[in-house]
């Protein structure tokens, strides 16, 4: 079995990662368009009723991916970081580094995403 990814590495990849979602979070327009009785999805200047289907659906995947994060930061905290939660096989660091908050190796993932 290989060692875990080196620690120090793995809080630099979560904190950058953390940053991504927080700053992606920042972006997106706090105050739907929805609302008015008198727009129509078709009418002139329509568009804001898409924007916010948008992004309730980008706000949900980055929630997500910051509940992915918090499991990420508690494995690390637990030194579990880096061996899959399925196995506890090691997740390659490749894998990792792409993916920081990787739970499960390459194979693994693709099962469990196929409901196997």
């Amino acid at each position: 079995m290989l060692p875990a990814m080196d620690a120090d590495r793995a809080k630099k990849l979560l904190q950058q990662e953390r940053q991504r979602i927080e700053a992606a979070l920042n972006l997106l327009d706090p105050e739907p368009e929805e609302g008015d009785d008198e727009v129509e999805p078709g009418d002139l200047d329509s568009e804001g009723l898409y924007q916010d289907e948008y992004d309730a659906g980008r706000r949900e995947q980055l929630n997500q991916e910051m509940e992915a994060l918090e499991r990420a930061e508690a494995r690390l905290k637990d030194g579990t970081y880096g061996l899959s939660v399925e196995s506890g096989e090691p997740i390659p660091d490749a894998r990792l580094e792409a993916l920081p908050t990787a739970e499960r190796t390459v194979d693994e993932d693709a099962r469990y995403r196929r409901g196997l």
